[in-house]
């Protein structure tokens, strides 16, 4: 990411995000209201958990760079755990109800009732608010390696005492 914008008078702005982070935050509002008007639980359950998705992908697309090699698949759930420790719960919560989305998404009858998909819905709502504060704050600088305060610096060419 770029350095933080700045406007005359006014506080740095944080970087604009990726257009592709954009896209899947705006995805994944369209499927909170789209989950809100659905009379299945189950449709209701299984959009809302995609909007989640979605808006998890958007916190990976603005906060990492794609990997030149191809390695196996990592669930989105944990990258975002990796990427952004601080919405860790959140994704090990999305990632427990992971198995509960694809029954809903076959059609089994007792996959999710009504409550649970009204719980699952609104819980996305907050999880988008909380995407949305995130990635309106800068990024973190990556930490420096820590230097205990008992070594010395090395220099070239020094001998070591005994």
């Amino acid at each position: 990411m770029g350095a933080l914008r700045a406007v005359p008078g006014q506080l740095p702005l944080p970087p604009a995000l990726p257009a592709a982070a954009t896209q899947l935050l705006d995805q994944a509002h369209r499927a909170l209201r789209e989950a809100t008007g659905h009379a299945d639980p189950r449709q209701r359950y299984a959009t809302a958990h995609l909007g989640a998705l979605r808006a998890a992908a958007g916190v990976l697309a603005a906060r990492t760079r794609p990997e030149p090699a191809r390695r196996r698949p990592r669930s989105a759930w944990v990258l975002l755990g990796q990427v952004a420790p601080e919405l860790g719960e959140w994704a090990t919560f999305f990632a427990a109800g992971a198995t509960k989305r694809a029954a809903a998404e076959a059609g089994l009858s007792s996959a999710v009732t009504g409550r649970e998909a009204d719980d699952l819905v609104r819980d996305v709502g907050a999880f988008l608010v909380v995407v949305e504060n995130f990635l309106a704050s800068p990024a973190p600088a990556a930490p420096e390696p820590s230097r205990s305060p008992f070594t010395r610096p090395r220099t070239s060419g020094s001998r070591s005492r005994r």
